[in-house]
């Protein structure tokens, strides 16, 4: 099945910038940390500013953290930006500027877990890793368990599933593990799987089985981001990152009707280091 996805995807993919033959391994993470939760469409201009302004793990940790955290814009989860600027601090101190290869000690960056560990190890390095994001996951469900989603997640059985699946070839395995992305995000879908235009469609569990309905447990969902205090705290980072100069309290009490809410909000982002409270306000982090 593995070398099935292989062939797949190397007769014909998206031509997206990190799966170029010459992108950076530093391109590649901080990619992977765009990534997270946020669509490819609204990832590759952000990305492509990024690298021409910081194209190095040096330069940009030669920068205060809140001008990575200005420049993420409205990427979404801001704390991203606090830990990439933290993983290049972290490359170029302890690593030479240069990203490293081993799992290991991709995993002992700030911010780097398990899936970006094993995605900058696979895609930039092409290490025989297994790389487990959602749309692998749902393929593997499907695929290989015979079920219509893949639930909570399940990370040993999952990288040990997806290890199997990988050719002994480490270039193979390296278009399994893309493939099999590109597969769960192009074919095999969460709403309306394309199973006629699935390369390992006649290998399926799922399909087997006749698609029975899951009925197992629920992955957990994310509640709505209308009136959250994520929204507040993203009206709140909005308003710093368009001024250099300390934003005073009473223009950061317009942002919000529900004082406490704002409170809370104003004290997490403070909390999580994303704002600092400077002479005369709020700005982002300089230290």
């Amino acid at each position: 099945m593995g070398e099935r996805i292989a062939s797949w995807f190397a007769a014909g993919h998206r031509p997206l910038p990190w799966r170029a033959p010459d992108f950076p391994a530093w391109g590649v993470l901080v990619s992977e940390f765009m990534l997270q939760q946020t669509p490819v469409a609204r990832v590759i201009p952000r990305l492509e500013e990024w690298l021409a302004r910081w194209p190095t793990p040096a330069d940009l940790a030669a920068v205060p953290p809140g001008e990575a955290v200005r420049a993420w814009d409205r990427l979404g989860y801001p704390r991203r930006a606090l830990n990439l600027h933290a993983a290049s601090v972290a490359i170029t101190e302890r690593h030479g500027g240069i990203v490293p290869s081993d799992v290991d000690e991709l995993l002992a960056l700030p911010g780097v877990g398990p899936y970006t560990a094993r995605a900058v190890a696979a895609f930039a390095y092409g290490s025989r890793v297994p790389v487990v994001d959602v749309n692998v996951r749902r393929v593997l469900a499907r695929a290989v368990r015979g079920v219509g989603e893949p639930g909570p997640a399940r990370t040993n059985e999952e990288h040990a599933l997806t290890e199997a699946l990988l050719p002994a070839d480490p270039a193979r395995a390296r278009l399994t593990n893309a493939g099999t992305m590109e597969l769960g995000q192009t074919v095999c879908t969460a709403r309306a799987p394309r199973c006629d235009s699935c390369p390992i469609a006649d290998a399926c569990a799922w399909r087997a089985a006749g698609y029975p309905a899951y009925t197992g447990p629920a992955a957990p969902r994310q509640k709505p981001y209308a009136g959250s205090d994520r929204e507040v705290r993203g009206r709140i980072l909005r308003e710093l990152r368009a001024n250099e100069l300390p934003v005073p309290r009473d223009r950061i009490a317009q942002l919000w009707t529900d004082a406490d809410q704002l409170e809370r909000a104003l004290r997490g982002l403070v909390a999580d280091g994303l704002v600092e409270i400077g002479d005369g306000g709020f700005r982002l982090p300089m230290h």
